[in-house]
């Protein structure tokens, strides 16, 4: 998982073309896109959706195989947890459709990491990741999630 914030975009252009514009498009958009799904070429696609955060005590924890996650709330501040998947048990195997395996009891090796304000997460195949958690209490955020196609 990299944690990072919109101001340093410039140092992804070398690491991968297609996470750059990623970014990019996080960095350009207004917080009044509307809900929905943007191609932004044919390997990059935007998720923009809006939800409430919640206090989530027994978190589960998603990784995906076909894609990298690019996740920033441009409205509202999200809590991610974060744990390496190779001690995790599987509670849903790999859906290909959805491209998506659910695991539970993460190891002693669980991060958080705040995101919106700029800041945003890339989280990758072996990256366990929890999110719509709250910070403090919850609140309605606007987010947009990055699918880069690998």
């Amino acid at each position: 998982m990299i944690v990072d914030t919109l101001d340093n975009i410039d140092l992804y252009k070398s690491f991968s073309n297609d996470i750059y514009l990623g970014l990019k498009f996080l960095k350009e958009t207004s917080k009044d896109i509307e809900i929905g799904e943007y191609l932004i070429t044919a390997n990059i696609r935007a998720i923009v959706e809006e939800y409430k955060t919640f206090d989530n005590s027994q978190p589960t924890f998603e990784s995906h195989k076909s894609v990298i996650d690019i996740q920033y709330p441009v409205i509202g501040l999200e809590r991610v947890l974060w744990s390496p998947i190779a001690n995790m048990s599987v509670l849903t195997p790999y859906n290909k459709i959805k491209d998506c395996t659910i695991f539970v009891n993460p190891n002693s090796q669980t991060f958080c990491a705040d995101i919106g304000n700029r800041i945003f997460a890339i989280m990758f195949e072996n990256d366990g990741h929890s999110p719509k958690n709250c910070i403090k209490s919850s609140e309605l955020i606007k987010k947009i999630t990055i699918k880069v196609s690998i």
